[in-house]
């Protein structure tokens, strides 16, 4: 159970009403992670906008859910995992490469460097080394795909924390993690 409330779309008004009936209308449905950002219109409004621009970055829609994974994975955010499957199989990702993105790799030879480089910046909270910053860069990132790349890393970190902290019930299939969470909230 959601530690805060899960807003009802049918049952609010004004702005809040307004975003989540856009986001029913482009995805058909209204995930319960949405439904609990909805407590905040602003947060709601600046987490879509952040992730409507990332929909028109560089870095294709498959490798932001590669990405996506691998972070949720690597916070052990099981809600964020359950939902990045779901949407990375839309985006044509097979069952076992996303398993490998979960470890932080690909079978794509500029994906795989693009999931490290987001393993190495979400492990390290930014702080990465020269070497990682240097592979990421002959991998062929350019400067403006490795900021993408990091605002792709900052817009899953925001969703891991809230979907942990809230404890946001998972309303895709369910997906288990690789591994224990280092600290298994009660």
């Amino acid at each position: 159970m959601a530690r805060v409330q899960v807003i009802d779309p049918k049952t609010t008004s004004g702005e809040t009403r307004q975003l989540l009936d856009a986001v029913q209308a482009q995805l058909g449905t209204t995930p319960n992670f949405i439904r609990v950002l909805a407590n905040s219109p602003k947060a709601l409004q600046g987490f879509l906008g952040l992730y409507g621009a990332l929909g028109e970055a560089s870095i294709d829609k498959a490798t932001q859910e590669r990405i996506a994974l691998a972070i949720a994975e690597g916070n052990a955010c099981q809600y964020c995992v359950a939902a990045h499957t779901a949407i990375g199989r839309h985006a044509g990702l097979s069952n076992d490469e996303m398993v490998l993105n979960r470890q932080g790799s690909s079978q794509d030879t500029k994906a795989a460097v693009t999931v490290a480089f987001a393993q190495a910046l979400n492990a390290n909270l930014g702080e990465i080394t020269s070497a990682e910053f240097a592979a990421a860069r002959s991998g062929g990132l350019s400067d403006a795909e490795i900021v993408e790349v990091i605002s792709v890393v900052a817009i899953n970190l925001f969703t891991n924390i809230l979907g942990k902290a809230t404890r946001v019930e998972i309303d895709f299939p369910k997906v288990d993690l690789l591994r224990e969470p280092v600290r298994a909230a009660a």
